[in-house]
Parts: C-alpha cells; sequence; structure tokens
C-alpha cells in the first residue's frame, strides 16, 4: 500500500514541476522531467530532469535551483500533500544514456540500409 502511495505522490510532484516549468521556463533549452524519487518520510525529493538540446543541463540545473522556493510554492498549492516536500534537481542520466544508445541504433540502421535509388541485381542470369 505504502509504494502506491509513493508512486502517486511522486507522480503528482512530476506533474506539477512540469507544469511550473511550461508555465515558467525559458524554452530554450526544454526542460523534461523524466521522474521524481521520494524520501520515505515524503520530506525530501529529487527531480530527474533532461534537456533538449543535449548538453543544456548546467542552465536548467542552475534555473531550477534558482526557481526551487517558488516551484515548491506551486506545489503547494496545487496540491492537497500534508507535507510539501524540499525538492532537489538532478540530470537523469539513464535517460541521457538511452538517448545516446538509440542514437546509435539509427546510425547503425542508416548504414546497414541500402539506398531507395538502388536497384536489385538479377543474379539468375
Amino acid at each position: 500500500m505504502s509504494s502506491e502511495r509513493h508512486r502517486r505522490v511522486e507522480s503528482l510532484v512530476r506533474e506539477l514541476v512540469a507544469s511550473y516549468l511550461t508555465q515558467h521556463a525559458n524554452p530554450n533549452p526544454l526542460i523534461t522531467v523524466t521522474q521524481v524519487s521520494s524520501s520515505p518520510d515524503y520530506r525530501q525529493m529529487t527531480v530527474y530532469i533532461t534537456t533538449i538540446p543535449a548538453g543544456e543541463e548546467a542552465a536548467a540545473l542552475a534555473f531550477l535551483k534558482r526557481s526551487g522556493r517558488d516551484i515548491r510554492g506551486h506545489v503547494k498549492r496545487r496540491s492537497n500533500l500534508k507535507q510539501i516536500p524540499f525538492l532537489s534537481f538532478a540530470v537523469d542520466a539513464g535517460e541521457r544514456h538511452r538517448q545516446h544508445i538509440d542514437d546509435i541504433a539509427r546510425q547503425v540502421e542508416q548504414q546497414t540500409t541500402p539506398p531507395d535509388d538502388v536497384s536489385p541485381v538479377d543474379l539468375t542470369s
């Protein structure tokens, strides 16, 4: 039961932080909230993010750190949580690695796929 509640609270906080970013963050870089993890007592939560374009994580983390108090206030106003968690922010390295693997797979696929304008060779004659 407790783990279900954790998932619901983490999901709520993830949605609220994302809505704050939609309203207040500059679209360059685009900041995406990938997941939220909570301490067992809900007092501390870590919000994991990625950015588009890649490489803009430092600027995004600086913005999030500056806006942490406002984001926490947004969560307080928009939720009915008894305890409003303190939020910390981190880059989601797992998501960044997944994107890198997808890029490599795309490159390999492009190298092994024959061009459309090449006609097949008839080897039966």
